[in-house]
This record gives structure tokens, sequence and C-alpha cells, in this order.
């Protein structure tokens, strides 16, 4: 039994036994939420905390929107502040535009009325000038117009000149003149004068237009001037087949006439070279021989007889004045030996006075580097003069240096 009190509680007594339980099912309730709540409060410690630190964040977020509202409210005073610094300033500028606008039409007006004045003036001086120059010009005109007059004058004088060369060609004699002058002219200008003689006459009697005194081989070849005009005008004039034949005859037959005549006449053994130059002072000539009739020209060949051109004469003297030179250089042979040993003497004697220089420049080389040598070592002493250091001094310079006393103290 229990004593609570005034009150007596029996163990055995059922209502005792159901209060107990319901006390102990009580307490063990109470433990049991005791223990969820503290479970509870210890799971809510982290939410607690972000709840704590979303509460900071909404705190700094309002702040930070404070502080972004003021900053809109500044851009927003600054944007207006500069609308109006930039309408004032858009104002002023545009402002000064005008005035410089202003300033340079005005400007622009008074160079183009001096420009106008100017271009009055020139106008004036120009139509005046042209005047002067239309009146010259005509002048000028009348003079050209005279000078014309003469030229016509002189061009019915030449073609009258043309028509007497005309009539020279026409004639053998005086064509055969022609072509001799021409292979004078030519032999003069590209040869000396003891080399050929004009109008040679032969052993056999006969007369060559030219004699060119070659040494033997080849011996002295001969030049012969012919001139088969007829036959190339006859062809040149030829408009049918049947003409151009007989055109063509007249040529074959002229050249090979010509051709057989100085083999005969010129080439003389024993005292002409082997063969003979036949000369057609006209280019046309030969050229149309050599483009239409090369039989003709092997005929030539065949005979020792070379026909030659203005052009290809020139060139075969050139050649002819080679062997000339050629020559005269063999026959001067003795005395080209003689000034060649006096040359290998004179270019003894300057190798022996180059040597004798070049010594002498190595000696003055070598002076001038010891001199360099010295001037180095001066240049040294000097600089450690000036810097006071004559730590640098080797053993026989630092025996001279004198030493300082002590002071007394």
């Amino acid at each position: 039994m229990i004593q609570i009190g005034d009150t007596a509680f029996v163990l055995d007594d059922p209502m005792v036994l159901l209060g107990a339980g319901l006390i102990l099912l009580v307490l063990a309730l109470l433990v049991l939420s005791l223990r969820a709540s503290a479970r509870s409060a210890r799971n809510l410690e982290p939410l607690a905390r972000q709840m704590s630190l979303l509460g900071q964040n909404l705190q700094q977020l309002s702040m930070g929107q404070e502080q972004l509202r003021g900053g809109l409210q500044h851009v927003s005073d600054a944007q207006a502040n500069a609308q109006v610094h930039l309408v004032q300033t858009v104002e002023t500028r545009l402002a000064d535009v005008q005035q410089q606008m202003n300033d340079r039409l005005a400007d622009n007006m008074m160079r183009q009325n001096r420009a106008l004045t100017e271009m009055q003036e020139r106008m004036k001086e120009t139509l005046h000038g042209s005047s002067k120059q239309t009146a010259t010009s005509l002048t000028q005109l009348q003079e050209r117009l005279a000078t014309i007059d003469k030229a016509q004058d002189n061009i019915t004088k030449l073609s009258g000149d043309v028509l007497s060369l005309q009539d020279i060609l026409s004639n053998k004699q005086t064509r055969g003149a022609f072509g001799e002058i021409q292979l004078n002219d030519i032999v003069s200008k590209a040869l000396p004068k003891d080399s050929y003689q004009l109008q040679a006459t032969l052993s056999n009697g006969k007369r060559a237009d030219c004699l060119i005194r070659l040494p033997n081989p080849p011996g002295p070849i001969v030049i012969d001037s012919k001139f088969p005009l007829e036959a190339y005008e006859a062809l040149r004039r030829a408009e049918t087949q049947s003409q151009v034949t007989e055109a063509s005859r007249m040529m074959r037959v002229a050249v090979r006439a010509h051709i057989k005549a100085i083999s005969e006449r010129y080439i003389i053994e024993g005292e002409t070279a082997d063969g003979a130059l036949m000369f057609l002072p006209s280019e046309a000539v030969y050229a149309e021989l050599h483009a239409n009739f090369p039989e003709v020209v092997r005929d030539g060949f065949e005979a020792r007889v070379w026909i030659v051109s203005p052009t290809t004469c020139m060139a075969t003297l050139n050649t002819m004045r080679a062997i000339l030179k050629d020559a005269r250089m063999r026959e001067q042979a003795g005395a080209i030996r003689k000034e060649l040993g006096l040359l290998h003497k004179d270019v003894d004697r300057l190798g022996d006075r180059v040597v004798n220089l070049d010594r002498h420049f190595g000696q003055a080389a070598k002076d001038i580097a010891e001199i360099k040598v010295s001037a180095d070592k001066a240049g040294r002493r000097a600089l450690r003069l000036d810097n006071f250091d004559f730590e640098d001094l080797q053993e026989d310079d630092a025996r001279n240096v004198v030493a300082l006393g002590k002071r007394d103290a």
C-alpha cells in the first residue's frame, strides 16, 4: 500500500494499477515526445540557419535594390544633365558652323568675284593675243604657202631629174657608168687606197672596173659592175603568163651572159684569184635573182663568179679588209716581235719596281703598326693618370712611383 497525503493506495487495486500504467504511459510518451522534439530541433537547426541566411540575403537584396534605385536616379539625373549639355553644345556648335558657313560663303563670293574679274581680264588679253596670233598665223601661212610653192618647183625639177635618171639608166653606157660610180664609192669607203685599183688593165688587155690586191692566196680579185635593167623592167611590166615567161628567159640569158663574160675576161690563172665578183647596183635586182632565179645564182657559183649587191658587197669588202690587215700584220711580224721584246723588258722592269714599291709599303705598314702600339700605350697611361688608377701598373712601373711620406702627428 502506498500513502500519498491523506489518501492510501493499495497496489493490488486494479484502479491503482490502471492509473500507474497510465502515468507510466504518459511518462513514456513525454520521453518520446521530448526525444522527437530534440531530434526535430536538431533537424531544424540547418533550416533555421538557412532561413537566417535567406533573411540576410533578403536584407542585402533590399539594400541592393535601394542602391540600384539610387543609381538609376543618379543615372537619369546625369542623362538629363548630359542631354541638356548636349543640346546646349549642339546649339553652340550649330551657331558656330552657321557662322563659319556664312563666313565661307562670303569669302567664296569674294573669291568668285575676283576670279570673274581676273577671267574677264584674261579673256580680254586672250582675245587681244588671239587676234595678234591670228594675224601672225596668217603671215606664217602666207610664208609657208610661198615655201610650198618653192617646194613644188623643186618637185617639178626633181621629177625632171628623175626622168633624166631614167634616160641615163636606159642607155647601157651611162648605166654602166652609174654602176661604176656606185662601186667606186663603196670600195673607197671600205678599203684603204693602196689596196685597190680602179679601171685596172689586165695582161689580156681587158679593163676591170676594180681590182683588189689581196695577198696569195687567193690573190688579186676583180669586181665588175653589171646592170641587167631591160630584163628586170620587162619582168616587172609583165602582166600575162606568156610575158612573165619571156621576161624570165630574158633575165636568165642576160645574167648568164654577164657571168660568162666576167669568168672569161677577169679570171686569169697565175695573175688573178680563181674567182671574181659581179656587182649589181640594185638591191631589187639582187633580191629578184635569189628569190626567183636560184639556178642562175648556182651557175655563177660554178663559174666562180659571185653576185653581190651594194649591201653584200660592203660586207664582202669588210672581210677583205680583215684579210689585208692580217697580211700586213704578217709582213710586219719582225717589227712586232721586236716591239714585243721591248714590251717584255718594260713589263719585267715594271715588275721589279712594283716589288720595290711593295717592300716600301710593307715597311711603312710596319712603322704605322708600331706607331699605333705606342699611341695606344700612351693613351692608356693618360687614362690611368686622369682617373688616378695606379692599381693596374706593372711591377716595373710600380717601382718608379714616388712614395708619399707620412705626415707628422
